[in-house]
């Protein structure tokens, strides 16, 4: 995929665009807690953290976090949201995390994982943080378990130009298990509907999705209005929901 600088425009409007309600977050940590080592506290990673949008949930629902995020940007959008005790954010990638050796009990990436650049040295990190027994919460997308939201249909190549972004899942599992680790647990997880056919345009509209990275401006534009045709005929209906893969591993 195309590399995203998420320092020159994305950070703009990645918390509106991408934001998710109480509903949702609810949904999320539920499937976040079916397959988190048992006992609490427990301490988190959110790697990839970005705008923030997870981590005071994961802190308020299971002990204390850590926002790690390469963009300086996005982390001064989350370093400036209201403050929470038990969340911290700080600079990093997933090839260099900033913590301790056994340091946390789980880690979080949500739709962050096609965004590292050398996936191998993240499986070394990843494991060198997490405590024995510690899982990794892997919400990516994968070419052959591909979500296909319903809006993807409208735009030119979108299928395709969405799918490439991300490795099948045999790949991403190959990575680590060649590596040590297990598989904990596979499954998908329905988000509930996010608002209107109307608002998820609008925030479409915004670019935040990696996808528009990889587009040209002009199968963009096409995509955009043939969507705006269509969301016109029902614009006040819920946004469709569509299921979610949710990949969990385990080191050690």
């Amino acid at each position: 995929m195309k590399p995203i600088d998420y320092d020159k425009v994305q950070y703009k409007d990645y918390a509106r665009g991408r934001a998710v309600n109480a509903e949702q977050l609810r949904v999320w940590v539920d499937a976040f807690a079916a397959v988190l080592p048992e006992g609490r506290p427990l301490d988190g990673l959110d790697l990839g953290s970005g705008t923030g949008r997870f981590t005071p949930a994961l802190a308020d629902a299971f002990g204390p976090v850590t926002g790690v995020e390469p963009s300086v940007r996005m982390r001064e959008v989350a370093l400036g949201g209201p403050p929470h005790p038990g969340v911290r954010y700080v600079a990093g990638a997933a090839e260099a995390i900033p913590l301790a050796l056994g340091s946390v009990d789980y880690a979080l990436m949500f739709l962050s994982w096609h965004h590292v650049p050398d996936k191998a040295a993240a499986v070394r990190e990843l494991g060198r943080v997490l405590r024995p027994g510690g899982r990794l919460l892997l919400r990516g997308n994968f070419r052959d378990h591909h979500p296909r939201p319903w809006w993807l249909e409208h735009f030119p190549r979108g299928y395709e130009a969405d799918a490439a972004i991300f490795q099948p899942l045999h790949e991403v599992v190959e990575t680590f298990t060649s590596r040590g680790w297990r598989v904990h647990d596979f499954r998908t997880v329905t988000e509930p509907s996010g608002g209107t056919r109307a608002a998820m345009l609008g925030r479409l509209r915004l670019g935040t999705l990696s996808l528009f990275g990889q587009l040209s401006a002009s199968e963009a534009e096409v995509g955009l209005a043939r969507l705006e045709a269509a969301v016109a005929a029902d614009p006040d209906s819920p946004s469709p929901t569509f299921a979610e893969p949710l990949l969990t591993l385990q080191v050690g």
